[in-house]
């Protein structure tokens, strides 16, 4: 009970401001490193290929046997009601607006988002930060910076590779296995599925939720204790918030484009 005791309070509250306002002078600091980050465009390629390549079998195994489920629960639902041609639209849109970019993003910071915590962390630990800030070498620009512009490049990606394999197995579902017609399902798509109102506003929420997953992630890297038990602590942190911030995101990002 003494944690409501006002000075422990206004002292958590404090110190909660402190983090918030650490976050972001970091955050600032990440986004001015545009022009470092294209200079050096070697480190961002490797770590394009280490997030990337390294999430892309999840990534499309998962968009797989979601559009499996969809295609099946799908086309069930839309028989009740005499429109199963319209199963290839349902699927498409529904991972396109939604599954495909938050799936793709809870993905991403379990797969890709742990590993660069822990990264970060390790070399937190090892005391490599600290050699770098003692050979001036800034280690924001050098090893934070390379890895946060890799993760909002690749998340948009994976996430279109998600939607496109999760297509194909709607298709494998309903066309192949069910029997729907081959041509009405695609048509469904070509007529349904505007290019900017579904395809943009997945590629917003994709780009969003690769800034949010990979500053969370190597913010908690960056602020792990050197030990062990800090740095899983760390990554642990990192799954947690990352996925309440790509759902709670989500709605806000939902509902902002809904109402425009």
């Amino acid at each position: 009970m003494s944690w409501y005791q006002p000075k422990n309070l206004g002292f958590a509250v404090r110190n909660q401001l402190g983090h918030m306002g650490y976050a972001t002078r970091l955050f600032g600091k990440l986004c001015a490193t545009l022009a470092y980050a294209l200079k050096r465009n070697v480190l961002v390629r490797d770590q394009i290929h280490f997030l990337g390549n390294y999430s892309l079998p999840i990534i499309t195994v998962a968009g797989l046997f979601v559009g499996f489920v969809f295609g099946l629960q799908g086309y069930y639902a839309l028989k009740r009601y005499g429109s199963a041609e319209a199963l290839g639209l349902l699927v498409t849109l529904s991972l396109v607006r939604e599954l495909g970019p938050v799936v793709s993003a809870l993905l991403f910071a379990g797969r890709a988002g742990t590993s660069l915590t822990a990264e970060i962390g390790l070399m937190k630990a090892g005391e490599q930060i600290s050699v770098m800030e003692m050979m001036a070498v800034d280690p924001v620009q050098r090893v934070l910076a390379p890895r946060f512009w890799a993760g909002i490049f690749t998340l948009p990606l994976l996430a279109a590779m998600f939607s496109a394999m999760g297509v194909i197995g709607g298709w494998v579902v309903g066309v192949l296995m069910i029997g729907v017609d081959a041509g009405a399902f695609w048509s469904q798509i070509q007529s349904g599925v505007d290019i900017f109102k579904d395809i943009g506003n997945g590629v917003v929420k994709s780009f969003v939720f690769g800034v949010a997953v990979t500053f969370i992630a190597l913010l908690q890297g960056y602020n792990a204790q050197a030990t062990p038990e800090g740095v899983a602590k760390a990554t642990t942190r990192t799954v947690v918030m990352a996925s309440l911030a790509v759902l709670g995101l989500d709605f806000i990002l939902t509902a902002m484009m809904f109402t425009i």
